[in-house]
């Protein structure tokens, strides 16, 4: 019976259109778990094509009266939703925190980098400038405008409920679009506060929308006729799928897919601040970062010595409850994944890499029921092995060993993934060589994560992109707008000259 009871307290999520929460047409809904206790804590309904119908038509009926908003008066209203984000930072960061798992300090880091991206978008007056050229011809002026594209469209991950989907819809808003962010459903929450919070701003009615679902809405959104732009983030497979199915469409898109992260250790380098920087980047989040270092190529003799210091600092790691203090790296988002995770850690040991350190028999007193898996760390991973060649998206670092600089770019570059990179190094010159050489979209000089600021625009190449354009900075605005270039005459009476049919050149 209380089991009974307690089934029954946990509350459904609503889905948020047209400005309020708003109940689901659909019959199918999911579990939200707490990763830390295994728990059950919400509910949230797996939204249908009515759902994304009523969604749709609510961004639909809301985009041209906020397209016709003064860039200035939208700049306002991003400026007072940043301002509400960070009244409610301590909010938002426990929502991100019990849904994902990951450290309240994590957390706070990832929400900043996402308000930092309500700043940016706040600039719109200036951003969505275009340019202006006075006689290109006889009498002739030429100037482009950036103009919207109507209903976007943001798909969004489990691993950053915040930071991501801020990525998206705040360019987007400020382009003069209307949204619909479809979250993870292991993690929505977040998104529907944020939704709140924007509308508290005072953004109109539907102009941002949040549904909550699987495939289904996925399908649902990626062919809807009157949806203009897609954004998405996820796995290479996954987002594969949503840019052939949205193009396919008819629809502008970027996707975001998987990644392998490799950093290169040099001989020259610091590598007690090297091994520090190797730990915070490989197991923050517990490795569920697609930005997340799970490769480290040592180079030379540097490898002995890099091993050592990892061993002894990973060990320290403490690992539990994400919203407690002092711990360093919380649980894995599923049950599913934490033993898909450790699957892994079973291939890597079966086909014959050193396994330093193990987290598989990791247990948290009073969380045994929670998704844990401890820091694990391999050397002489060898890249035919499965733990190299997959994103496995886990606690889990390995350690290649190369003889060069040379070596290490090569192997780089012959990886599918190009997300993000880095090197350890004193040599200036090996930096440089490295950053002009390799073939990876961003990339970090002793910086392990180069998560670029707001300003500047996040993407991979190869298979961690599809599509041409990055997220935020610039790039964003270009992503969700259209340029419209005019050409313009006012001739006087006098200069009207007979009609010809040769091609203008306007001398």
């Amino acid at each position: 019976m209380s089991q009974t009871r307690k089934t029954l307290a946990v509350p459904m999520l609503p889905l948020w259109i047209n400005g309020c929460s708003t109940p689901s047409s659909s019959d199918r809904s999911t579990d939200v778990f707490n990763p830390a206790t295994g728990e059950v804590i919400r509910k949230t309904p797996l939204a249908n094509q009515a759902d994304i119908d009523r969604a749709v038509a609510a961004a639909k009926a809301a985009f041209p009266a906020w397209r016709d908003t003064p860039p200035l008066r939208r700049a306002r209203i991003l400026t007072r939703y940043r301002e509400l984000m960070e009244a409610h930072q301590t909010e938002l960061v426990r929502l991100i925190s019990e849904e994902h798992g990951k450290t309240l300090l994590d957390a706070a880091g990832s929400l900043q980098r996402g308000i930092e991206v309500i700043e940016f978008a706040s600039g719109a007056p200036h951003l969505l400038k275009g340019e202006h050229a006075e006689d290109v011809g006889r009498g002739v002026d030429c100037h482009s405008l950036l103009q919207p594209l109507g209903v976007c469209v943001g798909i969004a991950p489990f691993n950053f409920p915040a930071m991501v989907p801020l990525w998206m819809f705040p360019v987007a808003i400020a382009c003069g679009n209307s949204f619909i962010l479809k979250p993870s459903e292991r993690v929505p929450s977040t998104a529907l506060r944020m939704a709140e919070l924007f509308s508290e701003a005072g953004l109109p009615d539907g102009v941002f929308n949040v549904v909550s679902g699987d495939k289904e809405a996925v399908d649902a959104l990626l062919s809807h006729p009157d949806v203009a732009a897609i954004s998405s983030v996820g796995s290479t497979p996954v987002a594969q799928y949503i840019y052939e199915t949205a193009a396919r469409h008819g629809k502008r898109v970027q996707a975001l897919g998987g990644a392998k992260n490799h950093a290169v250790v040099m001989p020259d380098a610091d590598l007690p601040f090297t091994a520090d920087a190797l730990i915070a980047a490989g197991y923050g989040s517990a490795g569920e970062r697609c930005m997340a270092i799970s490769a480290v190529v040592a180079v030379g003799d540097a490898g002995d010595t890099l091993i050592a210091l990892l061993k002894e600092r990973v060990a320290k790691l403490k690992v539990g409850s994400g919203n407690q203090d002092g711990i360093d790296m919380g649980p894995l988002i599923t049950r599913a994944h934490r033993d898909k995770v450790k699957g892994y850690i079973d291939a890597g040991a079966a086909e014959g890499a050193q396994l330093v350190l193990d987290g598989r028999g990791l247990v948290v007193a009073g969380h045994e029921q929670g998704f844990f898996l401890g820091p694990t760390l391999f050397d002489r991973v060898t890249t035919d092995m499965t733990i190299y060649k997959d994103e496995i998206f886990g606690p889990v670092l390995i350690v290649l060993r190369v003889a060069s600089l040379d070596e290490a770019i090569a192997l780089i570059n012959r990886s599918p993934y190009a997300n993000g990179t880095a090197i350890f190094t004193r040599s200036g010159a090996a930096a440089r060589r490295f950053e002009h050489d390799i073939e990876v979209g961003m990339v970090g000089v002793n910086i392990p994560i180069p998560v670029p600021m707001a300003f500047f625009s996040f993407g991979g190449w190869k298979a961690s992109l599809f599509g041409d354009l990055h997220m935020h900075g610039m790039e964003g605005v270009q992503f969700y707008t259209r340029t419209k270039v005019v050409t313009t005459r006012w001739p006087l009476t006098d200069e009207r000259r007979a009609p010809t049919l040769a091609m203008p050149t306007h001398g």
